[in-house]
């Protein structure tokens, strides 16, 4: 079952961790799909979490963060690797989930290049793209919850928020 509005228009800190065990799905345009079950996420709260990218305003660059629920943000880190995130909550509420593992590929920037995801992906609907959504299929597991990575320069309390989930004795399924 693919994933709607509903689905997104939530809580980051209640989304990041239902988006485990989900399905990403991936539709080439030769007609190739790759559907790949989400085992990492991390939360990212708003203008107050200084590791959030909506912390400093809206901008071109933070603009998807503040578009209603269920729009893919993309951006690009280290002049390579392309994130994929989820905005999340409603309009003008910039919350959003960093997908940062999937199937066998652990790590952001590896699943958007295994799965050819890059910026023209940004600002479209993750239910209403042909070529990229999540599914549900009642998967269900336990999760671990750690700090998020790589985000030093915020400071505390950020640095120790538990925001990244992670699915507990993951095996690649598919």
């Amino acid at each position: 079952m693919k994933l709607g509005y509903d689905f997104f228009a939530r809580d980051v800190l209640t989304l990041a961790p239902d988006l485990l065990g989900k399905i990403l799905v991936r539709k080439f345009p030769d007609g190739t799909t790759i559907r790949l079950r989400i085992t990492e996420t991390e939360a990212y709260c708003g203008t107050d979490d200084l590791a959030c990218h909506a912390s400093k305003g809206k901008t071109s660059r933070t603009e998807p963060m503040f578009m209603e629920a269920g729009t893919i943000y993309i951006y690009l880190i280290y002049g390579m690797y392309w994130m994929l995130n989820i905005v999340c909550s409603e309009i003008d509420n910039p919350q959003a989930v960093l997908i940062r593992g999937v199937g066998q590929y652990n790590g952001p920037g590896k699943l958007t290049k295994a799965l050819k995801i890059d910026k023209t992906f940004n600002k479209t609907s993750i239910f209403r793209n042909k070529f990229l959504w999540i599914e549900d299929d009642e998967f269900s597991g336990e999760y671990l919850t750690s700090p998020r990575i790589g985000i030093d320069y915020a400071g505390e309390p950020w640095i120790s928020m538990p925001w990244n989930f992670k699915l507990k004795n993951f095996k690649v399924d598919f």
